[in-house]
């Protein structure tokens, strides 16, 4: 009879999101429990045999108690086991979120993998086998252990782990390193791994599901949950792509100074557009603009990116590398006339010298001299 299995990772619940500015830390900060109760969810609904949390699910060791009481509650729909593992953030340290978890007590579902032991679950037809980090970074393979793990011969043997497989994640990382071939060595018919924070197939029976909402600026498919489905000991893994996630976080970069006539601020906000799509209030963007602009087009540009502001969930825009090119039309718009022209005029030639230190500076200030001329006449 098959098993199945939702398999999810690095829910780093009490993740402070202190790199994104304003209120909408908090809202994130709520939406990671909010992930937990949809998965809770869709494993009631696909009636899973297990749901498998390779790793972070907390987001340090030292979250508070009530992240822990708040985890729980929102697992509370699903009523069949889950197996939690510890990971590099919360690693089962003498004092820990796992020994406090055990403290406060837990649901008779809740499954602590804090051993090298298996457990049996579905009415032993399936065996789950852990590796939990018990430090953050661990120098040798924690999952060498299943090899050797002896199990009935006709159960479904799944592995559960956190870390990387040597040479196959694109970030290098060196710590808790997983070999490829754990699979075949320990006969598992799948390796539920986290740490990789997108949706990533390593092999037909290795699998990263990703964190289920997304935490951080880059495309890599991330606010997906896995339903795998094994008919048989020796029956090859199927794995579905479920999305779970709510928000979506983008990034683009858009050129401006190119194309000959076409409008910066248009160029600007049709990246804007394809960014968000439909969901402009779920969606979170980094916008780099680089390129050149003159000094009204730079305004319009800023105008624009305010009124999105108020548009997306978040808007992080960095316009460092977009250069100031004055217009004669910028020019006449300010007052040069006595010390002011000798001014600009000095700021502007210092502006067409690559080789002047100060050339950066002297765009900074016409701007400012731009901003302040054109406020002052509306």
């Amino acid at each position: 009879m098959a098993v199945s299995i939702l398999h999810t990772a690095d829910w780093q619940l009490g993740k402070p999101f202190g790199y994104i500015e304003g209120d909408v830390a908090a809202l994130l900060r709520e939406e990671r429990f909010n992930a937990v109760e949809r998965l809770a969810d869709l494993a009631r609904e696909r009636l899973v045999d297990a749901v498998l949390v390779a790793g972070d699910v907390f987001d340090s060791s030292t979250v508070p108690d009530q992240v822990l009481r708040r985890a729980l509650e929102a697992m509370r729909a699903y009523s069949g086991p889950w197996v939690l593992l510890p990971g590099n953030h919360d690693p089962a340290l003498a004092e820990s979120p796992w020994t406090r978890l055990q403290r406060l007590g837990l649901p008779e579902n809740v499954r602590l993998a804090v051993m090298r032991e298996p457990f049996l679950l579905a009415e032993a037809r399936l065996a789950v086998l852990p590796a939990p980090l018990t430090r953050r970074h661990e120098p040798d393979d924690v999952t060498e252990w299943m090899d050797d793990c002896e199990t009935p011969d006709d159960v479904v043997r799944v592995g559960v782990a956190h870390g990387t497989v040597a040479g196959r994640t694109p970030e290098g990382e060196a710590h808790n390193q997983i070999s490829e071939a754990r699979v075949v060595h320990a006969r598992l018919a799948y390796l539920a791994l986290g740490d990789w924070h997108g949706t990533r197939e390593i092999g037909p029976a290795i699998w990263y599901s990703g964190t289920p909402e997304s935490d951080r600026f880059r495309n890599n498919d991330p606010g997906n949950a896995l339903i795998v489905t094994i008919d048989a000991p020796r029956a090859p893994a199927r794995v579905e792509r479920i999305r779970v996630g709510r928000y979506d976080w983008r990034e683009c970069t858009v050129t401006c100074g190119v194309g000959g006539d076409a409008d910066p601020v248009t160029v600007v906000e049709a990246a804007i557009v394809a960014a968000a799509g439909e969901t402009p209030e779920r969606t979170l963007l980094r916008l780099l603009l680089e390129g050149t602009a003159t000094l009204a087009s730079r305004k319009r540009i800023e105008n624009c990116l305010g009124a999105w502001q108020a548009r997306l969930r978040y808007l992080e825009q960095d316009l460092d590398n977009l250069i100031d090119e004055p217009s004669a039309d910028d020019l006449d718009a300010l007052d040069r006339s006595g010390f002011v022209r000798t001014a600009i005029d000095r700021l502007v030639a210092k502006t067409g010298d690559p080789t002047d230190p100060h050339r950066d500076l002297a765009r900074t200030a016409l701007r400012l001299l731009y901003l302040e001329h054109t406020a002052a006449r509306n």
